[in-house]
């Protein structure tokens, strides 16, 4: 098993520029995102925006031989939609655009849902739901909290809204890599699973489904859909334990308390 990696207070801080870069990328695609925009038009919108105005690298693009800067999942896709020019949102539409940026050798990952012109109100109460739900799971973090304590109350609070959560994709810890230890599962048992510890980094991201949890791998590798082709929504943050509770390193203008 990979070791955990707690992080000092001078990665921390890294961490947290690299967060803060990445809340400014959402900032400028809030500002882009409209009807009969593509989704490769966002990808490209996107990259060059880390690149040229923010002097950072966007981290997706060629790891695990990724092609882009980052993921569209429109509707019924779950995670990892791939860009194209062919596919323009439409009004009604939702979409997730998830993104990674690496500055100064750490790297933060964020996602956000978009609701495109006029959508039905039972998009909205998917989006809206999923959104409540990661921070259930967000203010359960503490020190000697476990992460079963996150998974279930993401859990909980989707399930008691009548949605379905994806379970063959996770949080996971990251830092100087993208994928770190521990695996951040969004359901599961109190008091169950790895205990939280002071340095700890890693993202909170649940997928909930309008329909079943069952989802399928599209024949590009990448995209996965609902296996009903019901609606699906994520959201995500990265998240740092402080001594006290937690840290969004990810969090942005719109979000601030």
């Amino acid at each position: 098993m990979a070791e955990l990696r707690l992080k000092s207070t001078a990665e921390l801080q890294l961490m947290r520029e690299s967060g803060r870069l990445l809340a400014c990328v959402f900032g400028y695609l809030d500002r882009q995102i409209d009807v009969g925009i593509s989704t490769m038009d966002i990808n490209n919108l996107a990259e060059r925006y880390i690149i040229e105005q923010l002097k950072a690298r966007p981290a997706s693009k060629g790891q695990y031989g990724y092609q882009y800067a980052l993921n569209t999942s429109v509707n019924h896709v779950v995670c990892h939609g791939v860009p194209s020019d062919n596919q323009k949102l439409k009004s009604g539409d939702i979409v997730n655009v998830d993104i990674t940026l690496e500055q100064g050798g750490f790297i933060a990952d964020s996602s956000k849902m978009y609701m495109v012109g006029e959508v039905t109100p039972l998009a909205k109460r998917l989006v809206d739901k999923t959104y409540e739900a990661m921070w259930a799971g967000i203010r359960a973090v503490k020190p000697a909290a476990s992460l079963g304590d996150v998974g279930h109350a993401i859990q909980r609070h989707a399930e008691k809204h009548g949605y379905s959560i994806v379970r063959e994709y996770c949080g996971h810890g990251i830092g100087r890599e993208m994928h770190e230890e521990p695996q951040v599962l969004h359901f599961g048992q109190p008091g169950k699973g790895l205990v939280l510890r002071e340095g700890m980094t890693f993202t909170i991201e649940p997928m909930l489904n309008q329909g079943k949890a069952k989802v399928k791998l599209k024949k590009d590798g990448w995209t996965v859909v609902t296996s009903d082709k019901k609606l699906s929504a994520q959201w995500e943050h990265t998240i740092a334990v402080t001594s006290t509770g937690y840290e969004v390193l990810t969090l942005r203008d719109e979000e601030q308390l």
